[in-house]
């Protein structure tokens, strides 16, 4: 909990450590110092050729007497009991056999150790009877109750360490001036992390935001951090970053905003930034003399590549499946990708035969190609065969059921699969497991169940190289010149979809948008039958960019369709092109199939209608309302169109 760098502080340490141990099965001053004088040459590294044999006994026994005279006995309520200062004409303590005043007296005082190291030392030694003692006897410095608690915690006893930490705080306003100072940072990031195990979201950020408001500027820094970083879990980047701001202007310098400045820059995928940002710290906190060899270790990696240097400097707490995955998805980078084969489907189960319209002509009458060309028969994808020995000895491990259609994860959500390790010693030995769809995409299914991934550098390392390489192995298989299609319909194309999909949803969030965009054409263009409505993000982006010949023919594919962006997007793209009576017909149609939209586009104010995420209407209210909510700016942006639709469905 408190870091000290230097070499010679560690082995003060261990010193220190060493000798509670001693003290605390004993509890005996005589047999104490007669320890010490035989183990402390050891531990300090002295011998005959550096100080003579009576001067290393004196001063074993001068610095076992301070250790002694500070520590805290529970035999004594936990007390100190320093030792009596022994008369001039008895036997010096050292055993030297002077007495004392022709002895040690003649050296200055036992050096005086801090209170809060020995005391920091000894709760981590204390037996849990011993430590309920000294916590219910007050014994135990306020800010150190946190060392208390932090123990609880690793005991999975979050509630017990909750109810040590809150008198602390509660309430804040009745503290005495100054009584909580910077020492207290400690304990608030423990309770914080004991109601993260209670699942006090709320209660967390009740107080935390009552923290901010602290006399001491380190806390209210620490509380702003911690505030940022909930902001970051839950993708609330704006509100991180003003968190972030408030923790700065409370300490400007501090180590810890570098860090989170690094995180958050990293999880809004501004690596440029983080990077540049990383160097700046790296400077400003050697300027000013730091000390935290991590974090300048940290800022140096992080100038490199900040997403490794989180993965890196979080690696202690990180489960280690999640490393060994990151290790054995970054294997692929050196390795060929698979040829999957495309077997032909039977009649029956060729999806291209059920009388759906073909994809549109591949150009338009200006000769630009479109991108999607029209689909000729279905397909399934067969792997490699030797990975289909693989692929069942992979099952018999990894049992976890597929994802319902496109759903990330199957539910419940339990995360089982990540305690049975043993798929893990598969892949590990084998790397042509990097090969198989199906495996990739029971990884990335397994990956969501796992709460740790979802932080942003996880991600980064271990999900988005599974999803590129099962995108890379589609593109292989099936290149845009490849007029073959691989419809979801056909189980054995799922796998391979489905990382499309997420590698999509990915780069959706990241704010990605061309890429985004390019991964919904491959989609479309390998399943033109969009199981999952897919073509509704893709006419958003085509219109927010003004593509308006693809999100025409895009439209055109899916005559009649009743998905509010296909059928309205229609009308937009119609009229931007001067189209007015294309316009006006397909208005028609749209306004036939959902009379819903025109209303909640035209007015400037719609109260939000009553939505049941479970249950949605095909042409109602709530449909109109998502719709008004994602494209409702791009109609406002085009002249004279909103109120031409409020004429036309009056």
């Amino acid at each position: 909990m408190f870091q000290r760098e230097t070499a010679d502080e560690d082995r003060i340490e261990q010193i220190i450590l060493q000798s509670l141990r001693q003290i605390l099965e004993h509890q005996d001053s005589a047999r104490f110092l007669a320890w010490a004088g035989e183990a402390y040459p050891d531990f300090l590294g002295l011998s005959t050729e550096d100080l003579p044999a009576d001067e290393t006994r004196r001063l074993s026994v001068l610095l076992a007497t301070a250790i002694w005279n500070a520590t805290p006995l529970p035999a004594c309520e936990f007390r100190p009991q320093p030792l009596a200062t022994p008369a001039p004409s008895s036997p010096c303590p050292c055993g030297s056999g002077r007495s004392h005043k022709d002895c040690c007296a003649e050296l200055e005082e036992s050096p005086e150790l801090p209170a809060d190291l020995i005391w920091e030392l000894l709760l981590e030694e204390l037996s849990e009877p011993q430590l309920q003692r000294a916590v219910d006897a007050n014994a135990v410095p306020d800010h150190l109750l946190a060392v208390a608690a932090d123990r609880w915690l690793d005991q999975d006893r979050p509630r017990r360490a909750a109810a040590l930490l809150e008198p602390l705080f509660e309430p804040l306003s009745t503290q005495t001036p100054g009584s909580l100072d910077e020492r207290f940072c400690p304990a608030l990031n423990v309770l914080c992390d004991a109601y993260d195990r209670l699942d006090h979201w709320k209660k967390k950020r009740d107080f935390l935001h009552r923290m901010t408001a602290s006399d001491c500027r380190k806390l209210s820094a620490a509380a702003w951090q911690r505030l940022s970083t909930i902001h970051i879990d839950a993708g609330d980047f704006e509100e991180a970053k003003q968190a972030f701001t408030q923790a700065m202007r409370q300490v400007p310098d501090n180590p810890a905003t570098a860090l989170l400045e690094i995180t958050l820059l990293a999880a809004r995928h501004e690596y440029g930034i983080a990077r540049q940002r990383a160097a700046f710290w790296h400077r400003r906190l050697s300027r000013n003399g730091a000390q935290e060899e991590a974090t300048m270790d940290f800022l140096v990696r992080a100038t490199k590549d900040p997403q490794e240097a989180l993965v890196e400097s979080q690696a202690a707490m990180i489960e280690p499946l999640l490393l060994r995955l990151r290790d054995w998805i970054g294997a692929a980078a050196d390795r060929p990708l698979p040829t999957y084969s495309l077997a032909a489907c039977r009649s029956a189960d060729d999806p291209t035969q059920n009388g759906q319209l073909s994809l549109f002509d591949e150009t338009n009458a200006g000769g630009e190609q479109y991108p999607f060309p029209s689909p000729a028969a279905a397909a399934r994808l067969r792997p490699p065969k030797p990975l289909l020995r693989l692929e069942a000895e992979w099952h018999s491990l990894f049992d976890a059921p597929k994802p319902r259609s496109t759903q990330l994860a199957p539910l419940p959500l339990d995360g089982a699969v990540w305690e049975k390790g043993g798929w893990m010693e598969l892949l590990t030995r084998d790397p042509a497991t990097l090969d198989s769809l199906d495996i990739l995409d029971d990884l990335a299914t397994a990956l969501y169940t796992h709460p740790e991934s979802a932080l942003p550098w996880i991600a980064h390392s271990v999900l988005v190289p599974a999803l590129e390489r099962g995108r890379d192995i589609l593109e292989l298989a099936l290149p845009p010149s490849n007029r073959r299609s691989i419809p979801w319909s056909l189980a054995e194309n799922r796998p391979g979809l489905r990382l499309l999909f997420r590698l999509y949803l990915f780069q959706e969030e990241s704010g990605q948008e061309t890429h985004a965009a390019a991964t919904l054409a491959t989609l479309l263009r390998l399943n033109p039958d969009d199981d999952h409505g897919i073509r509704a993000e893709l006419m958003n982006h085509y219109l927010r960019r003004h593509e308006d010949e693809k999100a025409l023919a895009l439209a055109q594919r899916f005559p009649g369709d009743l998905l509010a962006d296909l059928a309205y997007g229609e009308v937009l793209v119609l009229y931007r092109l001067g189209r007015k009576t294309d316009a006006e017909r397909a208005l028609t149609g749209a306004f036939g199939r959902l009379p819903r939209i025109p209303h909640f586009l035209t007015r400037k104010r719609v109260r939000e209608p009553a939505i049941d995420s479970a249950s949605m209407t095909v042409g109602g209210d709530d449909r109109a309302w998502f719709y008004r909510q994602a494209m409702r700016d791009v109609w406002e942006a085009e002249p004279g169109v909103l109120a031409w639709l409020k004429k036309r469905t009056a």
